[in-house]
Formats: structure tokens, sequence, C-alpha cells
């Protein structure tokens, strides 16, 4: 039906197509991708003929770009404000600026034939706060810091030191697809912590340990490699390792040399520049989505059931399998009592072999040796497949541009701001006549942002009951005095 590569293409083609505003500084700035797209099989194509593949046609429905949150200190009650302008946040809240409008695309009349994919590159990138997805063991063979991870790994001897990170970035540049590297098969890497599964560092003295079945969850095979007794294994060197801080309070990282450093499966916020961010990482809300889908809690009033992510596509960077299917789903499924038409949505994850060319490793690798910093773009860029205005591009959490003085007033806002999109709610929710309106807004009196949220009952069950499943009980949450706006 469709391929990684093809879902890239399209994605990185549409990019290409959008105004320079908001694009980073060419050879000096780089930033991160993330696309919505609507993926649709046409209704006389039989899912069930195996003579003939299915033609399905494609559309980049939202995008985004950025690499920033703000911090605590700047976050705003009136709701003017994007606390997060992570790619993958920017390209979900474009999609939800989509389904308020009352057309073809909106939330009121989805084809029941229509899924999504996401594309994203969450795997790793350095610098990057993808979170738990973009803890991955770093092999030994490695040389560029853009191909995926071998599925068969070992253990690294006594005495093998792990590179710094800093050290990794500047020494290495990427390769394509057909590199013999690019062309490895993928590494699985256990649920777990990784120091269960891989010798700690500088354990000269008594050698390397070495996991058992009962303590790692692995499979013989996988055992084997682990230990270093399969034939053509490599040597785990290092993990690559998350910009997201664990949350305040909870188990933390164990910070030890090497591949031990970070713990695997925890709740992780985004880092600020000296002010904290209540931000949680892209891995836990991209597995919150796949919960309750993305759509959020105001547009469950007119579905019966969430829209979810029918599959999630990585971009080429470092990555592995097992570590996307433990973060986004894996840890969702103790999960067990949901709501009507709530679930665990099983993700098609694949990865494509396309590089995105205005990632940090695209751009490290045209500039060379030319002088000066690299440096993560400032501006966040988000596009909506709508008829008006489908260009919105933020810095700071405010329209590129905003002055001081504007600030507080309507056009200082983005178009996909909380106080923007519950007034795209307010305006679909106006257009439909009172008498036909969902029961969950008729029978009580509705005001403020936060009552109407709390309104979608279904939703907000489902929500409570992923908050009873561990890593999720310590999810960070923004105080009611924030949701307060009407």
């Amino acid at each position: 039906m469709w391929t990684a590569d093809e879902i890239a293409q399209l994605c990185y083609a549409h990019y290409i197509k959008l105004p320079k505003q908001g694009k980073p500084e060419p050879n000096r700035e780089w930033t991160l991708l993330a696309a919505v797209v609507k993926i649709q099989t046409p209704a006389n194509q039989a899912c069930d003929t195996p003579d003939k593949q299915i033609q399905v046609t494609k559309e980049v429905v939202s995008m985004g770009t950025g690499t920033k949150c703000i911090g605590q200190s700047k976050m705003r009650e009136s709701g003017d404000i994007l606390n997060d302008s992570h790619a993958e946040v920017i390209a979900r809240r474009s999609f939800q600026r989509i389904s308020c409008l009352p057309d073809s695309h909106s939330a009121t009349e989805l084809s029941p034939a229509s899924q999504f994919a996401f594309l994203t590159h969450m795997g790793w990138v350095p610098s990057h706060t993808g979170g738990d997805a973009s803890i991955i063991p770093k092999l030994e063979f490695e040389e560029q810091p853009c191909c995926p991870v071998i599925r068969n790994w070992a253990n690294n001897s006594p005495g093998e030191g792990s590179e710094t990170l800093e050290g990794s970035r500047n020494k290495r540049s990427c390769e394509g697809p057909d590199s013999p590297v690019a062309k490895k098969k993928r590494l699985g890497t256990p649920a777990g912590s990784l120091s269960d599964c891989v010798a700690h560092h500088g354990a000269q003295e008594s050698g390397p340990a070495k996991p058992d079945a009962s303590s790692s969850g692995l499979t013989k095979e996988e055992l084997d490699a682990v230990n270093g007794t399969a034939s053509g294994s490599f040597k785990v060197v290092d993990i690559y390792r998350t910009g997201a801080k664990c949350v305040p309070g909870e188990t933390g990282d164990l910070r030890k040399p090497g591949a031990a450093y970070h713990q695997v499966g925890l709740l992780r916020v985004k880092p600020g520049r000296g002010d904290r961010t209540c931000s949680m990482s892209c891995s836990d809300k991209m597995a919150r989505w796949n919960v309750l889908g993305c759509q959020g809690a105001l547009l469950m009033h007119f579905l019966e059931k969430p829209i979810y992510l029918s599959a999630v596509v990585i971009g080429q960077c470092p990555y592995s399998q097992e570590a996307m299917r433990r973060a986004l789903t894996g840890r969702c499924q103790e999960t067990l009592v949901l709501p009507r038409g709530f679930e665990v949505q099983e993700l098609k994850i694949q990865q494509s072999s396309l590089l995105f060319e205005q990632s940090r490793c695209a751009v490290h690798r045209k500039r060379g040796d030319s002088p000066g910093r690299l440096v993560p773009c400032g501006a966040a860029i988000s596009w909506s497949a709508v008829p008006q205005q489908p260009l919105d591009v933020t810095a700071n959490g405010f329209p590129q541009g905003t002055t001081k003085k504007e600030i507080g007033s309507p056009r200082a806002r983005s178009r996909i701001s909380k106080v923007e999109l519950f007034r795209s709610f307010q305006k679909l929710l106006s257009c439909i006549a009172e008498d036909e309106r969902p029961d969950s807004v008729r029978v009580q009196k509705l005001d403020t942002y936060q009552e109407y949220k709390e309104a979608a009952s279904a939703y907000q069950e489902a929500w409570s009951a992923l908050r009873r499943v561990q890593p999720f009980s310590s999810w960070i949450r923004n105080p009611p005095n924030y949701h307060q706006f009407k």
C-alpha cells in the first residue's frame, strides 16, 4: 500500500514548497520535521484482494517544524502562548486545527477509510529531547549518526571506554541508505533498563556483567548475542542519550558511565535553559496519543472513538525498532480497562532511508569545516491543510515578529495556541443547531476551556485509566488556572 520512503519523500517535497519564513538559516541552523499524512483507500477497492496491490491516496494534512519549548516562568494563564514548539507537537496541533473545520477534513465528517501516518525524526538526534525512544544502544562499528542500529549486538569487553557525545558529534558524518551499515538489520532493544542488558563500563577487575534470561526478558538468541557468543555480533560501547530529564521526584537515571547512564521506560520532561519546563518528552506525548487519540479532549465531543495514528515513520537517524515500540506502545500495555472506543493502538512503525535536508546531520555534512557553530533554528513552522492562512510561524511561543507591546492582544496569538483552537472549536459548535449538538455540551452549562475539556467524559475516563499505569502516574499536569480562559 505504501512504504516509509514514500511517506518521507511526500513530506520532504511538501516542506520544500513552503515559504522561506521560519526555515533554518542555510549552513548555520538546523531543525526537526514532523507531519501527519492522510492515507485513504478508494471505496471501490477491496482490502482482501491478494492478486493486486491496493492503491491508496496520500496527502499531507499538517506539518510542523521546531526544536524549542518555553520554561515554566513564561507560561501564561490566557492560553495564548505555545508551551511546546517541538515539531511533533506542532504537527499534531496543526492537525487539530484542521479537525475543527466544518468541511471534509473535520472531526465530524472523517471517512472510516482514512488512516493517518505520522512522520517524525525522534529516533535520535544530537541535543534532541525525544525521551525514551531516543535511548538506544550505540554499537562499536558505527561511524556516523544517521544509520540504523543493528539487531545482533553484544557486550563491550572490559576496559572499553565510550567516547563523549560531543566527540561523537564532531567526528561523524552521514552516509546514505546504500552504505553497508544502512543495509544491516535494525536492532531490537529489550524493554527494561539497558544497564541490565549491556556491560557496565569500568568493570575492568571482575569483567563485564552478563544478564540472564530471568532478569532481562531476552530470548535465547538475543541473550547469546548480548553475552558475546553469537557469531557476527557487535559490541555495545555506549548508548545514545536523550536531553529529556526524568520527572522531578520520581525514579531517576543511574548516571553511570557508558551504557548504564540512563534507565529506560521512564517519563521525562524537556529541559529548559535555566528555567525548568513542564513539557513532557515527545516519546511520552506520542504514547499518550496512542491511547487517547491525537484529536484531544474537545473534539471527542463530536466523535464516537478517537482519531488514532495508524503508523509512525521515522526519518533517517540512529534508530531502534524495539526502543520505539517500548516507548510508544509497550509502556501502555497494562492499561486494561478503557471506555468504549478507546484502545492501545497497534502502530505500524517503520524507518525511512531518506534524510531530511535541514536536519542537523544533513546540514553538518553539507557545511563541512565552515566556521561558526551549528545551532537549532529558533522558529517553528505550523502548516495546516486549511483554505485560509494555512501557515503559522512562531518564535518563543508567539507569532514571529511579535513585540512585547503586542503580547496579550489577539494578533499576538498563534493559530494553534490553546485559546485559538478553543475558539475554533466554539465556532464549529455554533455551526450546529442547539438541539443537534452532542449531549455532553447540552446537558450542562459550560463556559471555560477547562469545563469543556472535563465534559468529554469518555476521554477523561481513558486518561484517568492511563494515569493509573506506571510510569504515567507521574505525568506532570499544568495547574487548573492555566485552563480557565474563555
